[in-house]
């Protein structure tokens, strides 16, 4: 009998033992599964689990559909789920650094080697009790998308008087404060319904997905330059992230550097699949040129550095790495 109470003990801790090997980390994403930006980050949990196999894994409990999008940072911030896939603007109250990547003219590479990345997970650390893993999709920049030829004024400037813009938090400083436009908030989920009803006619979006999410039905000009950098990135709980074993860590950390580069690779390809793919189904392109270009996009930098600024003066930590930031995160 004392065999096989032993044996039971002994079979107990090793079934333990096997499991606390392994390491769970629970993640969701901003968007939905079939946008582009979506499939990155499932191709990088892909490859911590194989990387991670017997020491860490990570287990996706789906997208907006399990936590609203706008839920999701305070979600992981409380430890509701370990790990989110969101744009920073999505959190940009509680961190209003994330406009330096908004703002950015670098790749997430460059910024990890300088010193970017890891002030601004410095930051992430600081004000929300997160860390701040990696910055997925960089390099991809955003257009004005409108539904009607736009308008011009005489000296080439962008004229978006009568347009129902679409906005959200990353552009509505460019959007509002040079553009002069009346924005109407919506989340990214809801607005192909809003072109479909004619609610909008025109929405900022980024070089990549607008085909995924076929708002391509209803948009007809694309407008450039492009401006603004993507700022996705992921974010995990940081009691979640020390409890996790050394290995666990630098499985998922190197994991992450890496598809940093990769994916900033491969957005680009994609992007030029869509320009081609977009042209080739009849959208076309108004480019605003000369003094009308170097003050469009002068401003989209300008404006939000101005909204990061600010809200950087009214928090406790005040505006000390505000000149850094642009440093590190802006070629001028």
């Amino acid at each position: 009998m004392k065999h096989t109470i032993f044996g039971g003990i002994l079979a107990t801790t090793a079934l333990a033992g096997t499991a606390y090997a392994q390491e769970t980390i629970t993640a969701v994403h901003a968007f939905p599964e079939s946008l582009i930006y979506t499939k990155s980050f499932l191709e990088f949990v892909d490859k911590v689990n194989a990387a991670g196999e017997g020491v860490v894994q990570i287990e996706v409990r789906g997208g907006p559909e399990a936590i609203g999008m706008f839920q999701q940072p305070d979600a992981v911030r409380n430890g509701v789920v370990d790990m989110v896939y969101t744009p920073g603007s999505f959190y940009a109250g509680a961190l209003p650094e994330k406009d330096a990547l908004v703002t950015s003219n670098k790749t997430a590479g460059e910024t990890r080697e300088n010193g970017g990345i890891e002030l601004i997970d410095q930051i992430h650390q600081e004000k929300m009790g997160v860390k701040y893993l990696g910055w997925f999709d960089s390099g991809v920049c955003y257009n004005l998308w409108t539904r009607d030829e736009p308008t011009l004024d005489d000296g080439g400037n962008l004229d978006v008087s009568g347009l129902k813009l679409r906005g959200n938090a990353v552009y509505n400083a460019f959007f509002t404060d040079y553009l002069g436009a009346q924005v109407i908030d919506l989340p990214t989920t809801e607005v192909y319904s809003a072109l479909e009803r004619g609610v909008v006619d025109a929405t900022g979006w980024t070089q990549i997905g607008l085909i995924d999410l076929k708002w391509n039905e209803f948009l007809n000009y694309r407008i450039e330059p492009c401006f603004f950098s993507t700022d996705l990135g992921v974010i995990v709980n940081l009691e979640k992230w020390d409890s996790l074993s050394e290995e666990a860590r630098k499985i998922v950390q190197d994991v992450a550097i890496a598809h940093e580069v990769e994916s900033a690779e491969n957005l680009g390809a994609k992007r030029d699949e869509d320009f081609a793919a977009l042209e080739e189904a009849g959208m076309q392109v108004v480019t605003l040129e000369g003094e009308a270009a170097d003050a469009y996009l002068g401003a989209a930098v300008e404006k939000t550095w101005d909204r990061m600024k600010g809200l950087m003066e009214e928090a406790p930590q005040g505006a000390d790495n505000y000149d850094k930031l642009i440093e590190l995160f802006y070629d001028k």
